[in-house]
């Protein structure tokens, strides 16, 4: 069992190489874009937050479950080139189909989300997210068949690709005067960098057998239709927020109106990228921890498995958590332009809701795992409905933070409602005495941290020597904790 859970260590780690380090390389394009010689203006990067917000959407849809579907029936499978050659057709019919769309009604979409006269943004938007849902098999193969380093190259060449267009871009042709054209730079970076990546899997792309069996399909497309619902209103939970605050927030009979919406969307952005480092760590484990969760459907102590690496990764989401929410005053220097700086009040409550996230994503393998993917597609619809319940209810009076504590409201609900049929329907003996003594503790030093603050009269942003030292020694005290509570498995892993 443990020499398992150490294979999945390891494969996260390479995982996870592609994947800190080309979001920590991305990353550094935030403070790029909110350095005031580029976009000094909010409501410009605001744009660029918004527009990748439908990125994500639109991604959910378009690899349409097919990767999760590869894996469920690539187990057991005689023919692994009919799975293959099946899921890569599947993704690749749907794609071309929703590209012919957005090309003849692109003008109707730019009025719909407000950029009306810059239909050139939605004809970019729609090739980088079928280049990217296309590539989507042919990466999801590579993982299968653990080429974890060819994986990890890929990803970083299509990465450095966008980083250096970037940089390139902005720092030598763009004109500040000229926001419009910045956005286009970016877009035009980022397809090309799509381009790269579907390049270097055209070898894995041209051993499709080009023979469809349309049933063998149906059955793919009966399996990932509630993965497709659940991602989809999953991506609700994660990104809708940035759509209505600008939907929400501008009136058109008002003046000016729209460009404080975008600047709402750009504070908001630039702030939750700090809470998305819950996320990188979990992007790499989820790479690894999908075929590793199916290829344990032949070990008799999956359960066993499942539950520990449970434990493991919440002990350390949490330690993120702390390591940016009691540290905040120094990572505010990731966002160069100070006007940004009000929206870092939702870092510590968002850094929350991802560890929530993460907990949940752990125990929807219940749902995979037993093909009935349908309750995946129930408990995000039932999040979904939240999310913009409280999102609608709450932006016009609280703005950002009503959708900070959306998710995190959301992400709880989920968690719950997850662990709960979870049990009922795949039962797995996660230790929950610890669940709650992690997360608890975490939350409990988060607050005593902000309560020293708050005696020393200082701001979230702002911290001394003293109070930064103090925070720091309840993090080591947390992560020794931690060892000392798994001391047992982390010497047999």
């Amino acid at each position: 069992m443990n020499s398992n859970i150490k294979k999945l260590l390891g494969q996260t780690a390479i995982y996870g190489l592609s994947s800190i380090v080309g979001r920590l390389l991305n990353y550094l394009l935030v403070p790029l874009y909110t350095d005031s010689s580029v976009f000094k203006d909010p409501a410009d990067y605001g744009v660029v937050s918004e527009l990748y917000a439908w990125v994500a959407f639109l991604i959910v849809f378009l690899s349409f479950g097919m990767e999760t579907a590869f894996f469920r029936f690539l187990q057991g499978s005689e023919d692994k080139e009919k799975v293959f050659s099946n899921s890569f057709l599947t993704v690749l019919g749907i794609n071309i189909l929703f590209y012919v769309g957005l090309l003849y009604f692109n003008n109707e979409l730019a009025a719909f989300m407000l950029y009306e006269g810059h239909n050139e943004y939605i004809v970019l938007l729609g090739a980088i997210v079928c280049l990217d849902a296309i590539a989507s098999i042919p990466m999801a193969r590579l993982r299968v068949e653990e080429k974890a380093l060819r994986f990890t190259i890929i990803q970083l060449s299509s990465i450095g690709v966008n980083i250096a267009l970037n940089l390139i871009l902005l720092l030598g042709f763009f004109d500040p005067a000229r926001p419009e054209e910045g956005i286009l730079f970016i877009l035009i970076a980022n397809l090309c960098a799509s381009l790269i990546k579907l390049l270097l899997v055209y070898d894995i792309i041209s051993k499709v057998i080009l023979k469809i069996d349309w049933v063998f399909v149906k059955s793919l497309l009966a399996y990932s239709f509630p993965l497709v619902i659940a991602g989809f209103a999953g991506i609700v939970n994660e990104t809708i927020d940035r759509i209505l605050l600008k939907q929400v927030l501008y009136d058109p009979l008002i003046p000016g109106s729209l460009q404080a919406a975008e600047a709402e969307v750009g504070i908001y952005s630039a702030c939750y990228k700090l809470a998305m480092l819950v996320t990188i760590l979990l992007q790499a484990y989820r790479y690894a921890a999908e075929p590793f969760f199916f290829e344990q459907l032949k070990n008799e102590d999956r359960n066993k498995v499942y539950s520990k690496i449970m434990n493991l990764f919440i002990a350390v989401v949490c330690l993120v958590f702390l390591a940016v929410s009691i540290n905040l005053s120094v990572f505010k220097f990731f966002i160069r332009t100070e006007v940004y700086w009000e929206g870092l009040k939702v870092v510590p409550i968002l850094l929350m809701a991802n560890v929530f996230l993460g907990i949940y994503y752990n125990q929807s393998i219940w749902y995979k795992l037993s093909g009935k993917t349908r309750f995946g597609a129930y408990i995000a619809l039932i999040g979904a409905g939240f999310t913009i319940g409280i999102n609608l209810l709450f932006i016009p009076e609280y703005g950002f933070m009503a959708c900070a504590w959306a998710t995190l409201i959301v992400y709880g609900l989920q968690m719950v409602l997850s662990y709960f049929l979870g049990q009922k329907h795949y039962k797995i003996p996660y230790n929950t005495k610890k669940f709650l003594l992690y997360v608890g503790g975490a939350i409990g030093i988060f607050f005593l941290f902000t309560l020293a603050r708050l005696f020393f009269n200082l701001e979230i942003t702002s911290a001394s020597f003293p109070l930064l030292a103090f925070g720091n020694l309840l993090i080591l005290l947390y992560a020794l904790f931690v060892i000392g509570m798994e001391r047992g498995l982390l010497r047999r892993t």
